[in-house]
């Protein structure tokens, strides 16, 4: 019952998500928000709804571990299996301006969180700091691509934006926002008590279950879009997409989830998987600024890492 629990819970927060996107671009759209701003804001934090929603859910369900191990786990399966998989698929290449900005700005990010965590805790001044810097960061990444209205990353966001369509009638915009709310929030119930409930069977911590199983499922529809692109010969976003992705869950997705409830970081994560992320976020920055682009091999040496660190959480719980 657990992993049905598992299963139905990831695929609610999945069609959640996608209910969410949809309706929140609908009722943005009659706001008169433009592409850009909508593409930056709520198709962003959109694709993330599915960790916001099982972070929260699992710390208030005291359930620490699964809730800082989601976003830690998440980000380190962004980097070392959403991307390396695509870069082993199709090489990806870098665009300077976007990569000047942003990679900084996540490099930055990762060490002032990984320095909160190391106090043992993330607290609601943390948090609402943490939000604070990601909204400061959403307006200068806006008004940069403003001002260089056909940079690829502005196309991509406005792109990204575009293909969600908009719903035909406020109404209907506001039905489909609650509808996915709604789906999200049960999927991250079922979710988190079905990882809760493995974690018993198996006498694990939750911390292992929020690194693996909830990390690893709140990521799936990035990993199959991602690997799909590139598939098709068209990975170049996929770095973009990382960078962007692994900025919210560190500043919005842990800053809401300490603002609602702090967080007691478990002492494995302290130990070991911090320290693997800030690894791998190095790595990446390091093989995308030197010949601007992440090679193949690139790619097959962090999938390979990947599934290294998954062989050592399952030795080591």
């Amino acid at each position: 019952m657990a992993w049905l629990s598992i299963l139905s819970g990831l695929v609610l927060l999945t069609v959640g998500a996608e209910a969410l996107i949809r309706g929140a671009t609908g009722l943005a759209r009659r706001l008169g928000l433009s592409e850009l701003l909508i593409g930056l804001t709520l198709v962003g934090f959109g694709t993330s709804t599915p960790e916001l929603v099982s972070s929260i859910e699992a710390a208030l369900s005291g359930a620490p571990g699964i809730a800082v191990g989601n976003v830690v786990g998440s980000n380190i399966a962004n980097i070392l299996l959403i991307l390396g998989l695509s870069a082993f698929i199709s090489p990806i290449a870098v665009e300077p301006k976007s990569f000047r900005r942003d990679m900084p700005a996540l490099v930055a990010a990762t060490l002032v969180v990984i320095v909160v965590i190391l106090t043992g805790s993330v607290g609601r001044y943390a948090g609402a700091a943490f939000l604070a810097a990601i909204g400061a960061y959403i307006i200068y990444a806006y008004r940069t691509e403003r001002r260089a209205p056909l940079q690829p990353e502005a196309v991509r966001h406005e792109a990204e934006a575009a293909q969600t369509p908009s719903a035909s009638a406020p109404a209907k915009a506001l039905l489909l926002t609650v509808f996915g709310l709604a789906l999200l929030i049960a999927g991250a119930k079922l979710l988190v008590t079905g990882s809760i409930e493995v974690a018993l069977s198996l006498g694990v911590s939750d911390a292992v279950i929020g690194l693996t199983i909830v990390a690893i499922g709140t990521s799936l529809p990035e990993l199959v879009t991602s690997v799909a692109a590139a598939a098709r010969g068209k990975s170049d976003l996929a770095l973009g997409n990382v960078v962007g992705s692994n900025l919210y869950n560190l500043l919005g997705i842990l800053g809401a989830t300490a603002l609602v409830q702090p967080i007691a970081v478990p002492s494995e994560i302290i130990r070991t998987d911090i320290w693997i992320l800030l690894l791998a976020t190095a790595a990446m920055a390091l093989f995308a600024w030197t010949r601007g682009k992440v090679e193949r091999w690139e790619g097959a040496l962090f999938t390979a890492a990947y599934i290294a660190y998954l062989g050592w959480i399952g030795v080591s719980a």
